[in-house]
């Protein structure tokens, strides 16, 4: 299909394209928009109908947005913001530059343009700035024949009306009700008698990461938002708390590989941009690094005796560091998820403690059976080696599993706590163990 219309395209048979067009779905079409050349795209995307064009609008990247309000007159601008969802206009002007959102803000009309200023002021990572304003109220006087008939005039203009929300003549929130209850009840049955009053919400300053958790707890599809009068402002959707958990897991992993976070996708990002993102945490793991090397310098004397030690230095540190970077994986994640929380400090420290055992007996054992049988290593260079690895092992899921934990409690975010710096961390505290027991044994 896809080629089809590209191929109409390149024979400017745009009547025949556009016939084709609108029977695909928005996505699809605004995946088909990237593939295109840009002008070729404004001529296309002029000719959808007004609300395929802002379905479109909607999914289509940020540089294609910006391309193509700069290049519409005021008139289309206006036809596209009056079709697309209130959240879908504030995520798109959050991410273009002043002189396109004046642009935009002069084609809305005064109460529009006092509600998108009132949601680009809200913190960048709360529940104000990811909500929608359309959303179905209802009055708990009615009954259920009003509610679904308020319901088939009102909600063709609504994001979603599978939860409806009671308010009261302060758009106080009292209560929420499903529309399969209400299809399920008598028509005479009154909304107060069946609403459920029990309601979840959060603030307009709630972390969007703790919406996810919520929205993961108890399976919702929409949240309601209030402010702090409990004054019912949006509700949040399910499709933008997916948008927070693809952007929060991506943060997470960037973050685990000792990098600066970016929103942007890896091909659409500069090399400039890459690069600084990189730099500055490989400074501080490099200078931290000497730590290592400054440790190796004061026991010289030890290597010089017994130059075999400094062949097992590579396997020790490589070892503490993936055992360390195992631990921290699972608790970062277990945090992220909810599962573990900071008071857990004492349960997680004796598991870590319980688990890096077994591991490191197995591992020094097979250790030992290698160097001692196989290398023909001299019997105390062996159990120095495998004593070392033992201690390392324990300490670094320890230190792995413990350290996260630490930064949640000190609020910062656990991501940071991971490989690489957790490796630094382990990769000091071996060596120390290994050269001090090689002074021990070896009597040097």
């Amino acid at each position: 299909m896809k080629e089809m219309i590209l191929n109409l395209i390149e024979q400017g048979n745009y009547a025949e394209v556009r016939s084709k067009i609108v029977d695909m779905n928005v996505v699809d079409i605004a995946q088909l928009f990237e593939e295109m050349d840009k002008q070729k795209l404004l001529v296309i995307f002029r000719i959808l109908p007004k609300d395929v064009a802002a379905g479109v609008f909607s999914y289509i990247p940020y540089e294609i947005q910006k391309y193509i309000i700069e290049s519409i007159t005021d008139s289309e601008i206006k036809n596209i913001l009056d079709e697309l969802f209130f959240d879908d206009a504030i995520d798109f002007l959050e991410e273009m530059p002043s002189n396109i959102v004046k642009k935009v803000l002069k084609n809305t009309d005064e109460t529009t343009r006092t509600l998108i200023n009132q949601f680009l002021n809200y913190p960048e990572d709360s529940a104000g700035s990811i909500m929608t304003i359309e959303y179905v109220d209802l009055k708990k006087e009615m009954t259920v024949k009003q509610a679904l008939q308020h319901i088939k005039e009102t909600g063709i203009d609504k994001e979603t009306i599978d939860t409806c929300y009671i308010l009261d003549d302060y758009r106080i929130l009292e209560g929420v009700i499903s529309i399969r209850k209400l299809i399920l009840s008598e028509e005479s049955v009154v909304i107060k008698d069946i609403m459920q009053t029990d309601v979840i919400y959060v603030n307009t300053n709630e972390n969007q990461e703790e919406i996810a958790s919520l929205f993961k707890k108890y399976d919702f599809l929409s949240m309601p938002v209030v402010d702090n009068e409990r004054r019912l402002v949006g509700i949040v959707t399910i499709d933008d708390i997916i948008d927070v958990i693809d952007r929060e897991n991506t943060e997470d992993f960037q973050k685990m590989a000792a990098m600066q976070p970016s929103e942007k996708e890896y091909l659409k990002t500069s090399v400039l941009i890459l690069a600084k993102n990189r730099i500055t945490w490989l400074l501080v793991l490099m200078i931290s690094a000497t730590f290592t090397g400054n440790i190796i310098r004061k026991f010289d004397e030890v290597l010089q005796t017994v130059v075999v030690l400094a062949s097992f230095i590579p396997m020790l540190m490589d070892t503490g560091g993936n055992a360390g970077s195992q631990s921290s994986a699972l608790i970062i994640r277990g945090l992220a998820l909810g599962e573990i929380r900071a008071r857990d400090a004492l349960k997680v420290l004796w598991k870590e403690l319980r688990v890096s055992c077994l591991v490191a007996i197995a591992l020094t054992a097979v250790n030992f059976i290698r160097i001692y049988f196989f290398e023909k290593a001299d019997l105390l260079v062996s159990v120095t080696v495998c004593i070392t690895l033992f201690f390392t092992v324990v300490l670094a899921k320890v230190i792995g599993g413990i350290l996260p934990i630490m930064a949640k409690k000190l609020r910062l975010d656990p991501a940071i706590m991971a490989g690489p710096l957790i490796t630094t961390v382990v990769d000091a505290v071996a060596l120390i163990i290994y050269f001090t027991t090689a002074t021990w044994l070896l009597g040097i």
